[in-house]
C-alpha cells in the first residue's frame, strides 16, 4: 500500500498483547479520509473493525428511512426534545459540508463498515450513545449556556456555507461535536470535557477490548491524541454511560421554587393585603405567559399552539412535573399532525435555517424548546417584580 506522510500521521499502530492495533484518524466529511480507511481494512485484513459510531447513528447512517418511524409525541413525553434537535443541527452542519464537497456524510464510516463486512470482520460500534452524550453535557450547564448552545447550533446550520475545502483538512483535527460548539467549549470548559474527553476514554476502552488479533478502529482525527492518551489506562465505561442524576442544587431549585413562588404570593395577600398579592400574582401569570408565548411565536406555532403556551406556563412553572413546552409542543403536534411528508423531507428541510421552521416535525421541536426558554426567562423576570411589590 503507497501512503502519504499525511497517511502516515493519520495510521497509529500499537502492539499490546500479542495484539496489533491499527488506528485511523479521519475527516468525517473528506473524500481522502474514506479513501484511506478503504485501503488500510483491505489491506490488513483485520479480524475487527471498530468504528465510532453508536447504535442510533449506526442506524440512522445506514437507514436514510429512519425519520419516516418517528413517533413525535413520544419524543415529547420522553424529554428528547432538545436531543432530537441537538441531533438533527449537527447532522444538518455535517450534511451541508458533505453536499458541497459531493460526499456522503460519514463516508469513511459507510465504507468502513461495507468493508468489514467485505473482509469479513467483526464490527464494533465503539462511540458513547449520542443522547447519553448530549444528555450530560446538557445537565452541566446553566440556563443561559444552555442558550447558547442552542443558538450556536443554529447558527452552524448556516457557517456550513462559508467552508473552502482546504478548510476540511482542519476537521481531521478536531470532532464534529467540538466544530459546531467551539464557541461555548471555550467558555464551559465542562462541555469539552464531556463531548470531546470522556468520548476519548470511552472509544479507547472498546477498541482496546475489541476481539481479535488484529484490529483496525476507524475514529475522528480530533479523537487520535486521546485515545492514545488513555490507552493504557483502566477505564471505568459503566460511570461514563451514566446519566448523572440533578445536583443538589437543581433539586433544590426544583421543587424549592414553586414552594417559594407560592409562598410569595400567600404572603403578600396576608402582608400587603389583596392589592400587593394581585399584584405578584399578575407579574407571576403575566412574565411566564407572555414570554412563553413569545418563545411559541419564535418557533411560528399555530396560534393554538401560542395560546397553550400562555396558559399553560404560569401554572407549569409551579409543578415541577409538567413544563410548559411539552404543552405547547403536543398542541401545536395535535393542531399540525406531521405527515408522511414531513418526515420524507426532513433530510432536505434541515439543510437550512428555514427549513427547519418549515418543517412540521422540526417546527415541533422548536416550539418545545422556545416555549421551555421563554417560560424560564420569564421565572426570572417575575421573581423580581414580585420581590419589589413585597418591598413596597
Amino acid at each position: 500500500m503507497e501512503s502519504t506522510q499525511s497517511d502516515k500521521e493519520m495510521v497509529k499502530r500499537l502492539t499490546r498483547d500479542g495484539k496489533e492495533y491499527i488506528i485511523i484518524g479521519t475527516a468525517h466529511v473528506s473524500r481522502e479520509s474514506a479513501e484511506l480507511v478503504e485501503r488500510v481494512i483491505e489491506d490488513e485484513t483485520p479480524d475487527t473493525v471498530c468504528v465510532e459510531l453508536c447504535q442510533a447513528r449506526y442506524q440512522s447512517m445506514m437507514d436514510s428511512d429512519s425519520w419516516r418511524n418517528m413517533d413525535i409525541v413520544k419524543v415529547i413525553r420522553e424529554k428528547k426534545s432538545f436531543l432530537l434537535l441537538a441531533n438533527l443541527l449537527l447532522a444538518s452542519f455535517q450534511k451541508k459540508v458533505a453536499d458541497k464537497f459531493d460526499i456522503r456524510p460519514g463516508e469513511e464510516m459507510i465504507r468502513a463498515v461495507a468493508k468489514a463486512n467485505e473482509v469479513e470482520a467483526d464490527l464494533v460500534l465503539a462511540d458513547r450513545n449520542v443522547q447519553t452524550t448530549l444528555s450530560r453535557a446538557w445537565r452541566s450547564m446553566g440556563f443561559f449556556k444552555k442558550v447558547s448552545l442552542l443558538f450556536q447550533m443554529v447558527l452552524s446550520v448556516g457557517s456550513a456555507d462559508d467552508i473552502e475545502e482546504e478548510e476540511i483538512e482542519k476537521l481531521k483535527n478536531q470532532d464534529m461535536l467540538e466544530s459546531v460548539l467551539e464557541d461555548v467549549g471555550k467558555s464551559h470548559p465542562a462541555l469539552r470535557e464531556i463531548l470531546i474527553d470522556e468520548r476519548d476514554r470511552y472509544l479507547a476502552h472498546k477498541i482496546r477490548n475489541a476481539q481479535g488479533e488484529k484490529i483496525v478502529a476507524v475514529v475522528g482525527a480530533g479523537h487520535l491524541p486521546g485515545i492514545m492518551r488513555y490507552f493504557d489506562n483502566t477505564i471505568d465505561i459503566d460511570e461514563l454511560d451514566e446519566l448523572p442524576p440533578p445536583g443538589k442544587a437543581g433539586k433544590i431549585i426544583t421543587w424549592g421554587l414553586p414552594l417559594m413562588v407560592t409562598a410569595l404570593i400567600i404572603y403578600g395577600f396576608t402582608s400587603g393585603g389583596a392589592q400587593a398579592g394581585a399584584g405578584m400574582m399578575g407579574w407571576w401569570i403575566a412574565a411566564n405567559g407572555i414570554l412563553a408565548g413569545i418563545g411559541a411565536i419564535i418557533a411560528f406555532g399555530h396560534p393554538a399552539t401560542i395560546a397553550s403556551a400562555v396558559i399553560a406556563a404560569p401554572l407549569t412553572s409551579l409543578n415541577p412535573m409538567v413544563a410548559a413546552g411539552w404543552v405547547s409542543g403536543l398542541t401545536e403536534a395535535f393542531v399540525r399532525k406531521p405527515k408522511v411528508k414531513d418526515f420524507e423531507s426532513l433530510g432536505d428541510d434541515i439543510l437550512s435555517v428555514k427549513g427547519f421552521w418549515r418543517n412540521k416535525v422540526t417546527r415541533v421541536l422548536l416550539v418545545v424548546v422556545f416555549t421551555n426558554l421563554g417560560s424560564t426567562l420569564g421565572t426570572a423576570v417575575a421573581l423580581p417584580m414580585m420581590a419589589r411589590i413585597l418591598n413596597g
